[in-house]
């Protein structure tokens, strides 16, 4: 089994008071750490790994990637009338330096390698916490995603898997994903989220693809306030039908924690072993997967979920109580 996480990617900052916070990677590492996890995977960073910024032109525009290559001080202002056409708002701020495009490849990254390990066999479980970044389009940036790596990681593995279902699980529609791949008969996307008056507005239960890709769309609206037996009660049988009809060569599990209780911005009520379970249920197919990350705004509950699900992918059981750690006041937030 293969764990990425590359350090830098904690350090970054959208801008003051943002909901998204690439600290809470940190945190989860951490936590996977203290528990003795990664010393049961093959853990990699952005040092192992060689990765052109030409494999971000699979999906995206040249454009687009330059601008958010170059994009700093000194040309800020050459840029500034396209920040409307690529999708720039409060929700995606203006990259306040070139610093940020490092951010956005160290996470793509991570999925893209993940993905070639699949593909040569290396692993049969990848893991990418960081990743999961699903709401990006080729050339706008849309829901705190700049760069979609759920879409580029899927581009590498169906250069060996004939195809490849793609599970989200975040609260969100994961509408960037589906909209790259709308066309396509090799890739299923099914995703179970929150549907009206909630970011994106998309995935209507008649959403279901277009052309050769008819049918190969799959969206599960659901209402706020599910409950980890009534999403058990509809994960299950769809899955299991998907799996009968598609018969996926690998899988591509989305894990966005926003869609656990007491999440800032989500508005289910999964618990941490309910939100597992889908993972669990998942790794018992016995197909290739990748494990991405994606939503999650409550940074205690993140951690506790991605740790808890790396544990469940590796098949070993992890105690309730959380080792000391850097970050105990995040746990046990009544103590200080």
């Amino acid at each position: 089994m293969s764990y990425y996480f590359d350090e830098e990617i904690g350090i970054y900052t959208f801008k003051k008071g943002h909901p998204m916070r690439p600290l809470r990677m940190k945190i989860t590492d951490e936590l996977i750490d203290v528990y003795g996890l990664k010393s049961q995977m093959q853990c990699s960073d952005s040092l192992a790994l060689d990765m052109p910024d030409t494999i971000f032109y699979n999906f995206h525009s040249e454009e687009y990637i330059d601008l958010l290559k170059n994009i700093n001080d000194d040309t800020f202002p050459l840029y500034q009338d396209q920040f409307t056409r690529f999708g720039f708002s409060a929700d995606c701020p203006v990259p306040s330096n070139s610093k940020f495009y490092d951010f956005c490849k160290l996470y793509t990254t991570g999925s893209v390698y993940q993905a070639n390990l699949l593909n040569d066999r290396a692993s049969d479980i990848t893991i990418n916490w960081s990743g999961g970044l699903h709401h990006a389009k080729r050339q706008e940036a849309s829901g705190f995603c700049y760069i979609n790596d759920c879409v580029l990681a899927i581009i590498e593995l169906l250069k060996v898997y004939d195809r490849v279902l793609y599970i989200d699980i975040d609260c969100h529609h994961g509408d960037g994903v589906e909209e790259a791949f709308l066309t396509t008969n090799r890739v299923m996307t099914c995703s179970f989220h929150k549907y009206k008056d909630f970011f994106p507005g998309t995935g209507n239960y008649d959403d279901i693809g277009f052309e050769k890709g008819k049918y190969h769309s799959v969206n599960f609206p659901l209402s706020e306030g599910i409950d980890d037996i009534t999403y058990e009660q509809i994960f299950v049988p769809l899955i299991d039908n998907i799996l009968e009809k598609f018969n996926p060569s690998a899988i591509v599990l989305q894990c966005g924690t926003d869609s656990l209780s007491g999440d800032k911005l989500g508005c289910f009520n999964l618990s941490v072993a309910g939100h597992g379970n889908c993972v669990k249920y998942i790794k018992g197919k016995n197909i290739p997967l990748m494990l991405l990350g994606g939503g999650g705004y409550t940074l205690r509950n993140i951690a506790r979920a991605w740790t808890y699900e790396t544990s469940v992918a590796l098949g070993v059981e992890i105690p309730n109580e959380i080792p000391e750690n850097c970050f105990q006041d995040y746990f046990y937030p009544e103590n200080k």
